[in-house]
């Protein structure tokens, strides 16, 4: 069978799993659209919410990040990871003994007030839309490159699959179809490591091949990498920084609480029937969420050894790569770079007219380098490869088998749907629950509501697909400025909702706005007023990166500072606390005996 029938064969049994349970696992009331009845164990929550959070950005975007920042984008993996760890110790059980089905239900009743809710929607309603755009334009790359169709017919595929599961099924329909795709995506990203790991090293392991021996050297995995990577021009793997080391720990400090702050996943940790069980299934998820992510940076360093040895011969030999016939011929490119340059995320320019490509780094700062691959005719680098196609194409560079390719496929397509899924829900859920049953519609009947939730999430996953066809030119940055924006916003304002009893309304609406326009300030300082190009307006202050060399990916921590400090200024300026307030905080730090989660106040 061709490569292209194995993929929409697999890829087309995928998405007949999703729907065949989106219509058995069909919600038939509210508290099965928000939270799927409440009943859910906690393993098969862990599991879910594991699929929830393995975004495009972690299974297709991630591997490729950490392959060409080399050690610095461990920051990832300890950002995202040790965001569980707060969310399970910090926040999920206490919200679950709360019972309420959203974030700005929370909100709603610990800070007395309608604007407390308005403000917490709109800050979540900022950061899932600008999360989602990731997902969508995964979804579109995904299309693109496996099934042969443009990015925006894509997108309408992508869109049709995920309205069957969620519009229908709600929280209900999409728990059940995340615990398919979770397997789907595991099993995609892992088996294709154990292949490649096997191929390199000798060690099927990938978590163990990274620290093995290079097969046919005496060399580790990694020092040959280095070795490669240097031979290159390009900084050292091993020790690599993205920017200096302040920007690194703020970079990680962001991404952990903007993890913990994500609404889409915190509202997992009300579908379980117990306290106990949100504090399990947060520890579930981590052992799932781990297996992905203990092998990412095995895919990264052996995807970047295999792409270098691929377009250079002499790499993985350590013989001369400035030699002339050791650079590939563009005529006799391999298969994978013919169908991945048809996406454009893969681009060859011969800038020197010699019909090889040269690809290393021509910014180098190692002048006896550059000497070297001038006087080799080398006129400057001539490939161009989008970080994104990294574990996509992975196992095309490797010549693994079809039908490892066509669940990489899958694997993808899964990762991106079903947190598409999960923002979706939680964008429906705030626009149908939280604004018009609970502000504007009182005496909504909980027919109507689920009827206005279903619009609701019909019309998200309308404004979802332009976005992805149409996606802003920051768009390789949205996930990272989504977690900045939940790390200043909305996960300040949740702990002092259940640590501090003497928090007030005035002080959390305060904290969160000045959190979230302080952060946006910086980002759009960077990236252009809602990042329309050539409004940036970073040279007022003195350049990019202004404040103590933090980029603006990793603003969010200094956001959630800002919203502290301004919260904890204007309470002490304002009326306290009513005493009510202060005794059911007391309760809910208690994380014993939980009633059903309940939209009711």
């Amino acid at each position: 069978m061709s490569l292209q029938a194995t993929i929409y064969l697999v890829v087309g049994l995928t998405f007949a799993l999703y729907i065949g349970i989106a219509f058995w696992a069909r919600a038939g009331s509210t508290k099965e659209f928000y939270v799927a009845g409440g009943g859910v164990h906690p393993i098969m929550n862990g599991m879910a919410t594991g699929a929830d959070w393995m975004s495009a950005a972690s299974f297709i975007s991630m591997a490729g990040m950490i392959g060409y920042m080399g050690y610095g984008g461990a920051l990832f993996l300890m950002g995202w990871t040790g965001g569980y760890v707060l969310l399970a110790m910090l926040l999920a059980p206490y919200l679950r003994k709360f019972g309420k089905f959203t974030v700005p239900d929370f909100f709603k009743a610990r800070f007395y007030s309608d604007t407390a809710t308005i403000v917490a929607v709109i800050c979540l309603l900022v950061a899932s839309t600008t999360y989602i755009i990731g997902q969508m334009t995964g979804v579109g790359v995904a299309f693109s490159r496996f099934l042969g169709v443009s990015n925006n017919v894509g997108v309408v595929v992508g869109m049709a699959i995920v309205f069957v599961y969620a519009v229908f099924g709600g929280m209900k329909g999409i728990t059940y179809t995340q615990v398919a795709q979770y397997c789907v995506l595991i099993l995609a990203y892992t088996i294709p490591a154990i292949f490649i790991s096997f191929q390199l090293t000798g060690n099927p392991i990938p978590q163990l091949g990274l620290g093995s021996t290079f097969s046919g050297s005496d060399m580790h995995m990694l020092e040959k990498l280095d070795h490669i990577v240097n031979d290159l021009g390009f900084g050292k793997y091993t020790t690599a920084l993205p920017g200096d080391r302040l920007n690194m720990f703020v970079y990680t400090v962001s991404l952990m609480i903007g993890t913990a702050g994500l609404p889409h996943v915190i509202i997992r940790f009300f579908t379980v029937p117990k306290v106990k069980d949100a504090r399990s299934s947060a520890g579930w998820a981590l052992v799932f969420i781990a297996i992905l992510y203990t092998t990412a940076p095995a895919v990264a360093a052996m995807a970047r050894l295999n792409l270098h040895a691929t377009i250079n011969t002499a790499v993985k030999s350590g013989g001369d790569v400035f030699a002339e016939e050791a650079s590939v011929q563009y005529d006799s490119r391999p298969e994978w770079f013919k169908r991945w340059e048809v996406t454009g995320l893969l681009t060859y320019e011969d800038k020197n007219a010699d019909g090889r490509i040269q690809y290393y780094n021509d910014k180098s700062k190692n002048a006896e380098f550059l000497a070297q691959a001038e006087a080799a005719g080398w006129q400057g680098n001539e490939l161009s490869v989008n970080n994104d196609i990294m574990v996509l194409a992975n196992p095309e560079i490797a010549r693994l088998p079809n039908w490892v390719i066509a669940l990489v496929a899958a694997g993808g397509l899964a990762a991106a749907l079903s947190t598409a899924a999960g923002l979706l829900l939680a964008i429906s859920s705030a626009v149908s629950h939280d604004l018009l049953k609970n502000m504007f519609m009182k005496d909504l009947t909980e027919k109507g509501e689920l009827m206005a939730g279903r619009i609701a999430m019909a019309a998200a996953i309308v404004g979802a697909g332009y976005l992805g066809m149409n996606p802003p030119d920051f768009a390789a940055g949205t996930v990272a400025i989504a977690f900045g924006l939940a790390a200043s916003s909305i996960f300040p304002a949740l702990m002092m909702g259940i640590f501090s009893k003497t928090m007030n309304k005035q002080g959390a609406i305060a904290g969160m706005l000045a959190g979230l326009l302080a952060t946006m300030f910086y980002v759009f300082a960077h990236t252009g007023i809602f990042y329309v190009k050539g409004t940036e307006f970073y040279a007022l202050f003195g350049g990019k990166d202004f404040f103590f060399g933090i980029s603006p990916n990793a603003f969010g921590a200094i956001g959630a500072v800002i919203n502290f400090a301004v919260a904890f200024a204007v309470k002490n300026m304002t009326a306290p606390v009513p005493s009510h307030i202060a005794e059911m905080v007391e309760s809910v730090r208690i994380p014993r005996g939980a009633g059903e989660a309940t939209g009711g106040h």
